[in-house]
């Protein structure tokens, strides 16, 4: 019986440090696509977006060698496309529903024909993945510290983003300006501030975490890059920063108004 209770608690507890590792890359995703939600543009080219940036962070990190390099290389490409879509959605005027929708057709196509272009036919190399990072003290907790504390340094880098995306939109100068931007613009316009310049940080923002949740998913998760890698997850991300809370006090162009006066 012990021995049977012993391999339960082992197996409940790698499935949660597995759950808890697998749901990094659509939290960092969601935490970057609420700057452009709040900021009035809903990105839905995310996922088109994630699979560019996974496929940048691996052939990066096959190319240098470098793991960590390949995870930089997806929030690189995911700027890259955040410029394109910035321009389409702010410059252009395009709708914000058709474009999202024929980018990630469009970003489907493009990823398996360059990495066909690119790695040719034959298998594909896979490249080391990074290391679980135990903290120290923390990583020796029964139950809790193989769960949360013996992670890749991805996670905790969401984690630490998490906080900052909270302190960021509610309690400084810019989160204020971004929200109000999102909420009346003409008002926002009207206390000085750029929309557009605003809604150009807010969407660049968002493209720069999908990349970076493709490299998570390469250089954490899987180490190969597949056509199938993203499996909807930028969409499980939209979902997420669709059903954001509202913050329960005052209109953030009433609190601008304020603030400038």
């Amino acid at each position: 019986m012990n021995l049977l209770a012993n391999l339960d608690t082992a197996f409940f507890i790698s499935w949660l440090a597995a759950a808890v590792r697998l749901a990094g890359p659509g939290l960092l995703a969601a935490l970057d696509e609420i700057y452009s939600a709040r900021s009035g543009v809903l990105n839905i080219g995310i996922e088109g977006t994630i699979l560019l940036g996974a496929l940048a962070s691996y052939m990066m990190a096959v190319e240098s060698g470098s793991t960590a390099l390949g995870f930089i290389a997806g929030g690189v490409g995911g700027l890259i496309v955040g410029c394109v879509l910035a321009a389409l959605y702010l410059r252009a005027h395009a709708s914000q529903v058709v474009v999202g929708i024929v980018f990630n057709i469009l970003a489907a196509g493009l990823a398996s024909w360059i990495y066909a272009l690119v790695m040719g036919n034959g298998s594909s190399p896979t490249i080391p993945m990074l290391e679980p990072w135990h903290i120290p003290v923390l990583s020796s907790i029964p139950v809790v510290g193989p769960i949360l504390f013996q992670q890749p340094l991805p996670l905790y880098l969401t984690l630490i983003l998490a906080v900052l995306a909270h302190y960021c939109l509610f309690h400084t100068r810019f989160g204020l300006s971004l929200r109000a931007v999102g909420e009346n613009p003409r008002a926002a316009h009207a206390a000085g501030l750029n929309v557009l310049k605003i809604r150009t940080w807010g969407v660049m923002f968002s493209c720069v975490g999908a990349g970076l949740a493709g490299g998570y998913l390469v250089t954490a998760q899987i180490g190969l890059f597949r056509d199938n890698i993203v499996s909807g997850q930028g969409f499980i991300a939209l979902a997420i920063v669709i059903f954001w809370p509202l913050e329960p006090t005052k209109s953030p162009a009433r609190r601008l108004y304020l603030w400038c006066g």
